[in-house]
């Protein structure tokens, strides 16, 4: 049943920076609905990521309509649930929680907000071979992402080999043994080289933040063959883009991921659709103005 008042809240560690509750906050005034959005930080009320689970019968008990999850909750509020959309059940990760009818369901849109950005912002670009680099949460929904949206196949390289392992692991059994597979990091000079022309580079880790600034790679890997997709958005521009755009790429900026994401939790947790533009749009202003009086990355 649709109402005009929302609550709503962010369970992750770190959360105090977030821009979550400003662009649902926002959207839902935008529609003239109420929506009040809560941080549940862990480091703040000393809750360990294992006690998701109580946060999330509190929340119920209180009258939350619904739970964001980030980092590092992802993976350990899924046996709390009492049921998974299928797309969050292949990826073994929720970032959306949705309180309905008694039950606590639990959902994935950081897969389609990227599929949705990357159709968006990336169109045409060539997907037989894409290198990936990060096998985290957010790695895990990107690859899950690109092959949902016709990737011929996808490397998984990540500083922790056995994390990519896994992560190639989880899209054997989703999409196929000949879609995915890892390599160590020492490769990915050569797999850049191989995907020249027919694919490019998805990077997924924190590397590019405020909190982590620099380049995952030597900036000499990238050629005008490749195109780059960013996950980190806080900020926009980091040191990645700025070099790949100088080596003649094709960029992909994190924001859209951020925005799209948070788009389809407020169509989950309100069952009304956003508007996708504006909230993108309200997304790179809220960014920009954070990037010059807060220099702290946070998670979504």
């Amino acid at each position: 049943m649709l109402k005009d008042s929302y609550l709503v809240g962010l369970i992750g560690s770190g959360i105090g920076p977030s821009l979550s509750p400003a662009l649902h906050e926002r959207e839902a005034g935008r529609q003239g609905l109420r929506c009040l959005y809560r941080l549940l930080d862990l480091d703040v009320i000393g809750v360990p990521p294992e006690g998701v689970g109580e946060l999330l019968d509190a929340a119920r008990l209180l009258g939350f309509d619904g739970l964001n999850i980030t980092h590092p909750c992802k993976r350990h509020v899924v046996e709390h649930l009492d049921a998974l959309d299928p797309r969050a059940e292949a990826l073994g990760a929720v970032n959306t929680v949705v309180f309905q009818d008694g039950r606590a369901v639990g959902h994935n849109t950081d897969v389609t907000g990227f599929a949705a950005s990357f159709a968006r912002g990336l169109p045409d670009v060539p997907l037989e071979h894409v290198v990936q680099l990060g096998a985290g949460g957010a790695g895990a929904a990107v690859a899950h992402a690109l092959l949902t949206l016709g990737a011929g196949r996808i490397t998984v390289v990540d500083a922790l080999p056995e994390r990519a392992d896994e992560l190639a692991g989880s899209l054997h059994r989703a999409f196929g043994a000949d879609r995915a597979d890892a390599a160590p990091l020492e490769l990915l000079p050569e797999l850049l080289a191989l995907a020249d022309g027919s694919g490019g580079l998805v990077h997924a880790t924190p590397t590019g933040m405020a909190a982590h600034p620099g380049l995952p790679l030597p900036a000499d890997l990238l050629h005008p063959g490749l195109w780059v997709a960013e996950v980190v958005y806080r900020p926009l521009e980091t040191d990645l883009l700025r070099a790949a755009r100088a080596a003649g790429c094709a960029t992909l900026d994190g924001g859209g991921m951020a925005a799209f994401q948070a788009a389809d939790a407020f169509r989950l947790f309100t069952g009304r659709e956003p508007d996708r533009a504006r909230m993108l749009a309200h997304l790179a202003r809220l960014t920009r103005l954070t990037d010059l009086t807060d220099p702290v990355s946070a998670p979504r």
